[in-house]
């Protein structure tokens, strides 16, 4: 180990969470970056993190506590003038005091997600919002729709570990795209080929375009968006017709039934190529491929669930490794996540140790409805009037942008943002303030791609006046008069003591100096001793009711649930935002070197025949549009799509696009079942050459339109 480099962690990636490297210059700034040696990291670490220093070191960061001097709204820089941290710690206090005083605690929404996955910095803000009555937060942006098809079935969010992949024969990624948001694993499937090369070891990429994982496997099924639960249905129709499925294992470890193979009959390769758009000879192949390999390992990602229907398609997916039996062998069953592996109690943590006021939970991903005052959306309590916000940047991510846009620009409405640059959110505050980087404060992180906790200490210096979230929000509930244990704890002992109400050992006892190897044995792992549910069997028939409120549209059996946008006439174009390999979400979109890589502009993915159709040429300007309203971008012709599929990489800022309206403009907050969640994925839009203005478009706000017409003629 080069004694220059410091041990850390990546705070970006949930199923990454690497171990890092940091080298600290000699002016005691962060310098470059590496893997670290932690068993999953295994070295390899994405290219955006190892330019990591160009993001720390940027001239735009945000050092000093900003007020807001000009309009909303405005652009320039002149609109925020410097002030003191007490001063704005003051404000902020006074705000909060003020609308509480009026509406009640409720008035106040602590608005935060996932920008860092530190453990302790990102869950301070929801300590004190716990402590203080304020309105809670369902958390819909990213795995809501996931998380409730795998309880559905599995009844516990643990897999098998993604090392065991060097033992498969057979590797599904189904609905991600490693080679972009997870390089570790695409590490272990290379390994996995490597070691299996006698035994012919492949990989197959179910995604709606060709990825860069879909170009590196041996087969790829191309499914329409929202589809996949009808292929899925279709695989286990081949299964058992041809006799690939376990009637063992499923008699011993599932609720296998009569009721449910009848059913299965009917979801026939033909019933699904008219849905998916793949072919009846695509779709058996594939089954045959999947029921005569025992060895066959399956990674669900995340892609495909952000649909309406993503629960739905998610249980259906992981029906293949319970008829197969695939769960018994060493480098076979499945993995979606691993967050309910660790066992972390922390009611401490977040300060539900003690009673709580109750309150209620307003929908992340809904934000622009809860902002504009839609009854619905506020759950029958008062305006939202003031808001604090880390670790994300609503602005830009979250559906709706136009509507979010107009909530903000409420005069009304309060808000201070903790941020590391100013952002598209950012710029519509009140109150700006400076936050740390990883590399500047200690943290505690969990991962769902692999089985280790591991923990970071502060590396470098933090910039100017920069202050982590746990010391900015133990300062401030001091000023609110909110008391907990935790506020006046440093970061280590905090640290410690999840670990000792979580029965793991302190960070001194760790085997390891860094990490913390949390794998289960192979029966456990393997799900042999029982799956989650009271029976201890996996489940065809899940109880949805156990899952989420709206559960009464969901499927008895697993199938195709219809409930995504229609896609007709009007718009006969299905929208996939897809992450991308040099941006997460909005991190890293400030960086030059970032925005080169992502070829410096944002870009629609057009099959040749619709553009050739549509008189769209490479690289033209064109226009997305819907009954929300449109953007502007160029079009690059790619043939690795269906004709009826479009796919927009990475989420760019608002300014990128020629109309200064970013991409989510286009995507709606209407919640999947049954237990919410954004469907950045099921959004139907119609396309045409930039000039054709379909959507009517005002702008009396300075910059979002409020969409009039969605055609016209």
């Amino acid at each position: 180990m080069n004694d220059l480099f410091a041990p850390s962690v990546c705070p970006h990636d949930c199923p990454s969470v690497c171990a890092l490297r940091l080298e600290v210059t000699g002016d005691g700034k962060l310098g470059r970056v590496r893997g670290g040696e932690q068993p999953y990291t295994d070295g390899v670490i994405c290219a955006k993190v190892a330019r990591y220093a160009e993001r720390a070191n940027h001239p735009d960061r945000l050092t000093r506590p900003l007020r807001r001097v000009g309009p909303k709204g405005g652009g320039g820089s002149g609109q925020f003038e410097p002030l003191s941290w007490d001063d704005a710690l003051d404000i902020l206090a006074d705000k909060l005091f003020r609308a509480t005083e009026k509406f009640g605690p409720q008035t106040v929404w602590p608005y935060h997600y996932a920008g860092t996955m530190g453990l302790v910095q990102r869950n301070a803000l929801r300590r004190l919002g716990h402590l203080a009555g304020w309105s809670r937060q369902h958390e819909t942006f990213c795995v809501a729709l996931a998380d409730a098809g795998w309880q559905a079935g599995i009844g516990a969010k643990r897999g098998v570990d993604a090392r065991e992949v060097v033992d498969s024969e057979l590797i599904v990624v189904w609905g991600g795209n490693p080679a972009h948001t997870q390089i570790n694993f695409m590490n272990w499937v290379q390994k996995a080929r490597r070691v299996n090369n006698a035994n012919k070891a492949r990989l197959v990429v179910i995604d709606p375009y060709r990825t860069p994982t879909a170009g590196k496997a041996d087969m790829h099924l191309m499914p329409k968006p929202g589809t996949d639960g009808a292929l899925a249905c279709a695989v286990m129709h081949v299964l058992l017709a041809e006799g690939l499925a376990d009637r063992a294992y499923l008699a011993r470890h599932t609720d296998f039934s009569p009721a449910v193979e009848a059913h299965l009959a009917c979801r026939t390769p033909q019933w699904a190529a008219a849905i998916t758009g793949l072919s009846v000879e695509e779709i058996v192949a594939f089954a045959r491929l999947y029921g005569s390999t025992r060895r066959s390992y399956l990674r669900v990602g995340y892609g495909f669930t952000r649909q309406r229907n993503g629960a739905a398609a998610m249980h259906a997916v992981s029906c293949l490794p319970a008829l197969t039996g695939a769960w018994q062998e060493r480098g076979g069953g499945a993995l979606y996540g691993q967050s309910g592996l660790y066992g972390l109690d922390r009611n401490f943590l977040y300060g539900l140790d003690r009673p709580v006021p109750q309150a209620r939970q307003l929908d992340m991903a809904a934000i622009g409805r809860v902002l504009l005052g839609e009854e619905a959306a506020l759950r029958g309590g008062p305006p939202v009037t003031a808001m604090l916000i880390q670790n994300t940047n609503p602005a830009m991510v979250a559906p709706e942008s136009a509507a979010v846009r107009r909530g903000f620009l409420r005069e009304d409405l309060f808000v201070c943002v903790h941020e590391q640059f100013m952002t598209d959110t950012a710029r519509l505050a009140d109150i700006v303030l400076p936050a740390t980087m990883f590399s500047e404060h200690d943290d505690i992180y969990q991962a769902s791609g692999h089985t280790f906790l591991q923990t970071a200490k502060a590396a470098v210096t933090a910039p100017g006046e920069c202050r982590p979230n746990h010391d900015f929000i133990g300062s401030l509930a001091k000023r609110l008069g909110v008391e907990h244990p935790a506020f006046a704890m440093d970061v280590g002992a905090l640290i410690d003591k999840l670990l000792s109400d979580s029965g793991k050992p302190v960070r001194e006892e760790w085997p390891d100096k860094d990490w913390l190897d949390c794998a289960l044995p192979f029966e456990k792992a393997h799900f042999l001793d029982g799956f989650g549910h009271a029976d201890g069997r996996f489940h065809f028939a899940p109880d949805w009711s156990a899952v989420g409120p709206a559960h009464a549209v969901m499927p008895v059996f697993p199938d195709h649930l219809a409930v995504i946008e229609d896609v007709s006439g009007e718009m006969p174009f299905r929208l996939v935002p897809a992450p991308a390999r040099h941006f997460l979400n909005s991190s890293f979109s400030e960086t030059q070197s970032s925005r080169a890589g992502q070829g410096g502009r944002p870009t629609v993915l057009v099959h040749p025949q619709t553009a050739a159709a549509l008189g769209i040429a490479d690289g033209e300007l064109v226009r997305l549009g819907n009954r929300r309203g449109s953007v502007r971008l160029h079009a690059r012709l790619f043939d690795g799509v269906q004709p009826t599929t479009l796919i927009v990489e990475s989420q760019w800022a608002h300014e990128c696009f020629v109309d200064g309206i970013g991409i989510n403009v286009l995507v709606g907050a209407e919640p999947g079942y049954p237990n919410g969640g954004a469907a950045y994925h099921d959004t139907a839009v119609w396309l045409s050459q930039g000039s054709d203005v379909r959507d009517q478009v005002s702008k009396p706000d300075g910059g979002f339109g409020v969409p009039g017409s969605t055609r016209l003629g």
